[in-house]
């Protein structure tokens, strides 16, 4: 094979081992786990099962819930804004706000529109671009069944099984259900999913899954859908407020949720929003950047949405349980962290350790597959090393364009071809080297199947709502949960706006936090929401330096 400049000899050594194993692996495969044999190796390996990484909160309404310590010191941090601010002076007044301008605050703003209200009477606020999100920068694929060997009860049964039993099986039906109308609304609005020479779709497998229903737009199907959703909320004419993140909500003199206080990073003025209903959409919480592991998440992901809920008495679950993708690049070092969709191993690329030997089925669940490489770096010490120190395994991705033809992974992974090539690394030629990320926060606010929470005029939709995955979301239902209970939410809360009339407008639910911070002991000057990752010259490299096992 011709040398490339991307790595360093020592590495070409292994690289020869993972050439010499090639011909035998297309051969042979490794079966799944057992149920079990899943149990053992997370319990041992995967970072949310290490307890001294946890602690319990404190006060609030889910009090006593063990969640990761970075979540919870966000959770009991103090409040940026006082009860004393001014809230007589009104800049914004409408029937539907929607905090986050992702996916599903985009789908939201749209079927509330279907739903009757005035665009104009719809307002997005973003803290960053109408856009910024995790759902742009998603790259394998949205899940549905829609072929006639698959159906919304195997998906089910798929969803439920890849969440260890732990979803709201109300979630998890309107999530299958509503899958293939999805499909059919992203169609009619213009959106490019791969299909065949016949026109039928091109449906791949992912981890966990017993069926090929993965539709999507070459590597950067996040994108793709995203293009199509803003372009449809721009010419609707629906009102985008960026670079303004909403850092309290707002309630009224009868305890619902009113509308919010936004921040003007540019100013850093406050303005007040009023609204009949509010929809939180405010993503995940990869920039907290949990037990030091780097992040595929957006610059903006630091769980604002979760502050924000949790303080006015929205309850929480799951948020003991954070994915880490199992791939992520290990290697060159200016990509450290960034994902490698699950989609290269659908299309049959194999991880292997530094002696080319392949060392666990290639599509496990999430989980389970990150548990392994874990393992395989830290206990057995068959992982690589890179210059920096990192460790990790190999993703043969050569297989690729072995198995479907030369050129498949130029046509079929085009953003991650050239992603590779910047960095003198030829994936057609050579592995790349992975370990597991910081992807998915599988938790977040208790919602309905119509994004209602337990607190009248609040909705969620997308990452921070929890429940519809459980323990571990698989491959392609995150594409899918955001336009699912985005659509839900988007309808249920014009339908509330229609006949909510908000009251006085008040701020006394953050005194009431403060005193509930005190009466448990707690003393910080921190402060929540955080808004922008704090890095303070810390490269995301060092991160992975010494993963604690």
């Amino acid at each position: 094979m011709k040398l490339i400049r991307g790595y360093p000899e020592y590495m070409r050594k292994s690289i020869k081992q993972v050439e010499r194993t090639r011909p035998n692996r297309l051969e042979q495969s490794i079966p799944p786990m057992s149920l079990d044999e899943r149990k053992a190796l997370l319990t041992k390996f995967h970072p949310d099962f290490r307890e001294d990484q946890k602690r319990a909160l404190a006060c609030g309404p889910s009090k006593g819930m063990r969640i990761h310590r970075e979540l919870a010191d966000l959770l009991e941090a103090q409040p940026l804004v006082t009860s004393t601010l001014d809230l007589n002076q009104i800049d914004f007044d409408v029937d539907v706000l929607i905090i986050g301008g992702g996916g599903a605050g985009t789908v939201a703003a749209l079927w509330a529109m279907k739903e009757g209200i005035d665009p104009k009477r719809i307002l997005i606020v973003t803290k960053l671009r109408h856009g910024d999100s995790n759902s742009t920068m998603a790259q394998g694929g949205i899940q549905a069944a829609d072929r006639p060997n698959d159906s919304p009860a195997t998906h089910y049964l798929d969803v439920i099984g890849g969440g260890h039993f732990t979803n709201r099986a109300d979630l998890v039906k309107a999530l299958v259900m509503d899958a293939p109308s999805i499909i059919a609304w992203h169609e009619s609005l213009g959106m490019m999913y791969d299909k065949d020479a016949d026109g039928n779709f091109v449906e791949n497998p992912g981890g966990g899954t017993s069926r090929n229903r993965m539709h999507s737009a070459k590597d950067y199907t996040g994108l793709e859908i995203m293009r199509v959703l803003r372009d449809e909320a721009r010419n609707a004419g629906i009102p985008v407020v960026e670079f303004a993140p909403a850092i309290e909500l707002l309630m009224d003199d009868r305890g619902r949720v009113a509308g919010a206080v936004l921040l003007n990073l540019e100013t850093k003025k406050y303005r007040i929003v009023k609204a009949q209903a509010t929809i939180l959409t405010t993503g995940g919480l990869g920039r907290l950047h949990m037990q030091q592991f780097p992040t595929t998440n957006h610059y903006g992901a630091t769980g604002d949405g979760l502050v924000l809920a949790y303080r006015v008495g929205a309850e929480l679950i799951d948020l003991d349980a954070i994915q880490y993708h199992p791939t992520g690049a290990a290697f060159p070092a200016q990509m450290a962290g960034l994902l490698i969709t699950e989609k290269v191993r659908g299309m049959g690329a194999q991880p292997v350790n530094k002696d080319g030997e392949l060392f666990v089925f290639p599509l496990e669940p999430r989980d389970v597959e990150s548990s392994a490489f874990i393992r395989e770096c830290y206990e057995r010490e068959l992982g690589i090393e890179t210059p920096q120190g990192m460790r990790g395994v190999w993703l043969d991705s050569p297989m690729v364009d072995m198995l479907h033809g030369p050129g498949t992974i130029e046509a079929s992974l085009p953003a991650m071809f050239r992603m590779y090539q910047r960095f003198g690394v030829d994936m057609t030629r050579d592995p790349i080297l992975v370990f597991p990320t910081l992807h998915y926060q599988n938790g977040g606010v208790v919602a309905d199947e119509r994004g209602a929470t337990n607190v009248p005029g609040l909705y969620v939709a997308g990452e921070v709502m929890g429940g519809i995955h459980g323990k571990n979301r698989l491959m392609g239902n995150s594409l899918l949960d955001f336009n699912v209970f985005g659509r839900r939410a988007g309808i249920a809360a014009a339908n509330y706006a229609r006949q909510a009339i908000a009251g006085k407008l008040s701020l006394a639910h953050v005194e009431e936090y403060k005193r509930q911070l005190r009466d448990a002991g707690i003393d910080n000057d921190h402060a929540a929401p955080q808004i922008l990752p704090e890095y303070r010259g810390q490269e995301a490299l060092e991160r992975m330096l010494d993963i604690p096992i």
